[in-house]
């Protein structure tokens, strides 16, 4: 029998997941789908950058929509627009229909990230939230460790347009999984009144706060690097590198193994250390691997083993420092979690949308534009956690 505790988190993982599964799926697919419907290799990654740009937009709707009238209605809007958007995409004949049905699904699909976050919020602080986020990236490591694969798979014997059916069959469980294992954890008396003219004054007073939008951009410059290599990573393996996309599927799950792992470490690291230090320190040795990469690339070391070894350092150190800042983004604005929740992930995807689609302009079918992107976001967020959280400003 399962505590109400892990099933949260087992519930929470599954919807969070909905998004990234939506994305890491379709990953090795982007060769296969520009070569069936004739499209460039930008026009084909503009399919995943429309998905992240509706990703994050709209998670500044669903955020104070969810203050006002709970967090579970929200979620089944949300639920139901991805449903719609997936069908879409398996039945688009052109490229300019399937970023156009992918935006749909970015609709849908932000509502299943912001607000698990902000029902974490509703249920713990501090420490215990860390370690609630932890699990629920536990259960949300299925997307990255098996998306790849089962997509691969997929593709090799179906076609591409069988990953968006998969993707349907997990956002209507996603919908079953809600309504009946998942409590209202923003009862009545607790909700937003006021309207629109309330969730203005809290984004208003969000925006004011140094402190909160320096741990949201960290997180933001963090998650961008990873974006970068969402991008980039299935042209660089499989058309550099030569590797089938089932294998393709391996060498991405390795990161997520990184990441995944690292994360569960979270709670009791910042236990010990602070979840200042812990970000400072995870964010500099994100930045001095990322930086390497960097150096060996430009030297002319052209190697696919030294490349996964360095991109799995770089992304474990990031999973120390996305639940961290997520939960320090969190922590002081109990009141308008939604709102909080929906204006960091907005900022998030629109810093993680710019890098997609600056790197598909420079992309030239090697590794160095992705590694660049991935050492130039790293040092940005190394330089803004030093600045938001030296010790005594975090104090």
């Amino acid at each position: 029998m399962l505590s109400p505790y892990a099933k949260n988190a087992i519930v929470l993982g599954l919807l969070a997941a909905i998004g990234p599964f939506a994305i890491d799926m379709y990953l090795p697919a982007l060769p296969t789908i520009a070569a069936d419907l004739g499209a460039t290799t930008a026009a084909t990654q503009m399919t995943l950058m429309s998905f992240f740009v509706a990703f994050g937009l709209c998670q500044i709707v669903y955020g104070p929509v969810s203050d006002m009238v709970g967090r579970k209605k929200p979620l089944y809007f949300g639920l139901s627009v991805f449903t719609v958007g997936s069908v879409g995409c398996a039945f688009a004949g052109t490229i300019e229909w399937l970023i156009a049905f992918r935006f749909i699904q970015g609709i849908g699909a932000s509502a299943s990230m912001v607000i698990p976050r902000a029902i974490i919020r509703d249920l713990h602080t501090g420490i215990e939230a860390t370690r609630l986020m932890a699990f629920v990236m536990l259960v949300l490591s299925v997307s990255p460790i098996l998306a790849p694969l089962i997509g691969s798979l997929l593709i090799a014997h179906i076609g591409w347009r069988a990953v968006f059916a998969v993707v349907t069959v997990v956002a209507i469980l996603g919908f079953v999984l809600t309504a009946l294992f998942l409590r209202e954890t923003r009862p009545p008396s607790e909700r937003i009144t006021g309207g629109f003219g309330s969730a203005f004054a809290g984004f208003w007073q969000l925006l004011r706060d140094w402190h909160f939008l320096g741990v949201t951009f960290i997180g933001g410059l963090g998650m961008s690097s990873f974006f970068a290599f969402l991008a980039s990573s299935s042209f660089v393996y499989i058309g550099h590198y030569g590797l089938t996309p089932t294998q393709y599927g391996l060498a991405f799950s390795v990161n997520a193994v990184g990441f995944i792992g690292a994360s569960q470490l979270t709670a009791k690291l910042g236990a010990r250390f602070g979840m200042g230090r812990l970000v400072i320190g995870a964010a500099f040795l994100h930045t001095m691997f990322a930086l390497v990469l960097f150096a060996a690339t430009m030297a002319g070391l052209d190697s696919l083993a030294v490349l996964i070894v360095l991109l799995f350092c770089a992304f474990a150190c990031l999973g120390l420092v996305i639940p961290s800042t997520m939960v320090l983004a969190l922590d002081n604005h109990g009141p308008i979690a939604g709102m909080a929740s929906a204006l960091g992930g907005t900022l998030q995807m629109m810093v993680g949308g710019l890098m997609i689609a600056v790197i598909s302009q420079f992309f030239d079918g090697t590794a160095l534009p992705m590694v660049t992107a991935i050492a130039l976001c790293g040092t940005g967020a190394l330089i803004l956690s030093l600045v938001t959280l030296r010790p005594r400003r975090h104090a």
